[in-house]
């Protein structure tokens, strides 16, 4: 047979779409051509499986003109993945595989020239795109990666997924000997943990942490705002901590997005974790992009997660402006001329900011040395709708050095973190999700006010300007702190203080 047909996965941002690999022989002056509208990577195959064939002591058809054809045609395909399909592709035409073996069996595997499987990347997308198309598990789909990789997409729980360390180990699967690729089943799901990093090590600072336990109870967003070295990053660092469990779901979420970037280790499976990018990053670095392929940016691979800004003023305000759609929404559509891609984005924003340039506005005992116009320019970086889609701003102050030596030991994260999960647990059990995500009806269902309440309100956003936005985002935090008390209804106080900690920190 001088045609064999495999089967494999491109990516396409969180899509993995089928991908025919046909390699067709033929008599004539011997040559080795990609078509399909691969990259360089993909053409730089034909070297690769060559060299892994011959090393392997398996065939290859020198004498022969090769054709290599990944359909369908206009869609483009990159990296290594394709190397493992190809060379099954060209045993299988040379009759060196029976074509039979080959059918429900998808392949994916960057080859080294000594035959050895390489990591790919974006293979737990795969397993779950198996898992979509064919949900009968009576027809589930095998699944051949290398054995990095087949332990990533084995967490989708998607079919079967086979993982091998070189290419022979492949070939003896298909030609049913010894030493072939074997099943590998998913891990045990890790236990949450907080890197060791404690609430109680943060002395004084009862409001920021109260602030930051209802922000981990409801999904909310956070600003903090004071001087240099308050304590605004060790807060922020401990915040994972205090977050509720991830379900099976989240984390597959999170890990699928990171599988994309080749960043996921399965050691780290259903832990939480923060991501901190350096406010030199630029826009596509932030939400996504690339020249070639649509990479995720770092609010997609926060997802499900915690996404830390330090220093918000110095981040460019065009990169700060691209956050307000995925804060909106929960994802974000990356366009390019010639492609488009989408990826979740449902992150939680922790961001920090000194007061002005010198960072020293209303410090107790140091004196500010900025002008009203670098201050005004200062804060006018951020923006007044970012401003609005931030639920919780707070200022950080200053604790003197001689009082914070006699302060005592805060309250322990797991101590907070159990009240977090209790809150989390009703939200769940009420609208099957966090109070920052309430929409719509179910935000008049679950946020109805008294009478007094409503008054309070409406002459506080008339007083303070607010947009209806910031009003609905003060009702979100009311009903978390109502969930962290218990109370199926929410009071006053429970208002007041979501007011409270909805107070402007700077002015665009």
């Amino acid at each position: 047979m001088s045609l064999a047909q495999v089967a494999s996965r491109a990516l396409l941002g969180m899509e993995a779409p089928p991908v025919t690999v046909e390699v067709h022989l033929s008599p004539g002056l011997p040559g080795f051509t990609i078509v399909g509208l691969p990259e360089a990577e993909v053409r730089e195959a034909r070297d690769r499986v060559r060299s892994a064939l011959l090393n392997s002591g398996l065939g290859f058809p020198s004498n022969k003109r090769i054709v290599v054809n990944l359909a369908p045609a206009d869609l483009p395909k990159e990296s290594g993945r394709f190397d493992l399909p190809i060379a099954i592709g060209l045993l299988a035409a040379q009759g060196l595989i029976p074509p039979e073996r080959l059918q429900g069996h998808t392949f994916a595997g960057e080859l080294s020239l000594t035959g050895a499987l390489r990591p790919t990347r974006g293979a737990l997308a795969m397993a779950c795109a198996l898992a979509r198309q064919v949900p009968d598990e009576s027809h589930a789909p095998r699944l051949v990666l290398p054995l990095a990789s087949a332990e990533e997409a084995a967490l989708a729980q998607a079919g079967v997924v086979l993982g091998a360390r070189d290419l022979q180990q492949v070939v003896a699967y298909l030609l049913d000997q010894d030493g072939a690729a074997q099943q590998v089943t998913a891990p045990a799901v890790g236990a949450l943990q907080s890197g060791g990093a404690d609430m109680a090590e943060v002395r004084g600072h009862s409001a920021a942490k109260r602030a930051l336990e209802i922000a981990a109870a409801g999904g909310h967003h956070v600003l903090m705002a004071g001087p240099p070295g308050s304590g605004k990053s060790m807060l922020a660092q401990r915040f994972a901590g205090l977050l509720p469990p991830l379900s099976r779901q989240q984390a597959l979420e999170s890990a699928a997005v990171l599988s994309l970037a080749g960043r996921f280790d399965p050691a780290q499976w259903g832990r939480r974790f923060m991501r901190s990018p350096h406010h030199s990053a630029s826009a596509v670095a932030l939400v996504g992009g690339g020249a070639g392929a649509i990479r995720p940016g770092e609010i997609s691979l926060a997802h499900g997660q915690v996404l830390f800004l330090d220093e918000l003023p110095e981040f460019d305000r065009a990169v700060l402006e691209s956050l307000r759609e995925p804060l909106e929404t929960g994802r974000i559509h990356i366009s390019r001329a010639a492609r488009q891609a989408e990826f979740p984005a449902q992150f939680q924003l922790i961001a920090a900011m000194n007061p002005c340039p010198c960072g020293y506005l209303g410090h107790p005992t140091r004196a500010c040395r900025c002008t009203p116009d670098q201050v005004a320019r200062y804060q006018g970086r951020i923006s007044g709708p970012l401003l609005d889609r931030i639920d919780i701003q707070i200022e950080v102050a200053a604790i003197a050095p001689e009082a914070l030596l006699d302060l005592p030991e805060g309250e322990a994260s797991a101590q907070i973190a159990a009240r977090v999960a209790a809150a989390a647990a009703l939200q769940q059990q009420r609208q099957d999700g966090s109070n920052a995500r309430l929409q719509g009806a179910e935000l008049d269902a679950h946020c109805r006010l008294d009478a007094a309440a409503s008054a309070f309100l409406a002459q506080a956003m008339t007083r303070l300007g607010w947009s209806s936005r910031a009003a609905h985002r003060v009702l979100r935090v009311a009903r978390t702190i109502a969930d962290l008390a218990g109370t199926p209804a929410i009071a006053l106080p429970h208002l007041a203080e979501a007011m409270q900690l909805r107070r402007a920190l700077v002015q665009s």
